[in-house]
């Protein structure tokens, strides 16, 4: 449960604080759109180091899956683009590799 969560705040910061620079940088927003930015990058690099596994590189390839998902509801919820057929069908094959990472048996 600890992943999960750490995963979801992962994913709504990383995408907020991505989607800040974005807004600056091609939607012309003002510069101060990168203060906000910048905490929530530091809040997605926090919460990865609370996802129960000993290796970063493991936490980080699991998340891969996370983000991608996270990062389709963000189109259809924030910038009001319906996913379609092949985004929804590539994000379960990667959330699927995200479980293979997560829950495969490990050597002791």
């Amino acid at each position: 449960m600890q992943t999960a969560l750490a995963y979801a705040v992962a994913a709504i910061a990383e995408i907020a604080g991505c989607f800040a620079f974005w807004a600056w940088l091609r939607l012309d927003r003002s510069v101060w759109w990168l203060a906000p930015g910048l905490v929530a990058l530091l809040v997605f690099a926090s919460a990865l180091t609370f996802v129960e596994t000993d290796a970063a590189g493991r936490a980080y390839a699991a998340y891969g899956g996370v983000y991608i998902a996270a990062s389709l509801l963000w189109l259809w919820s924030v910038e009001g683009l319906r996913p379609d057929r092949w985004d929804v069908t590539g994000a379960a094959i990667c959330l699927l590799g995200t479980a293979v990472i997560l829950l495969g048996p490990r050597a002791p």
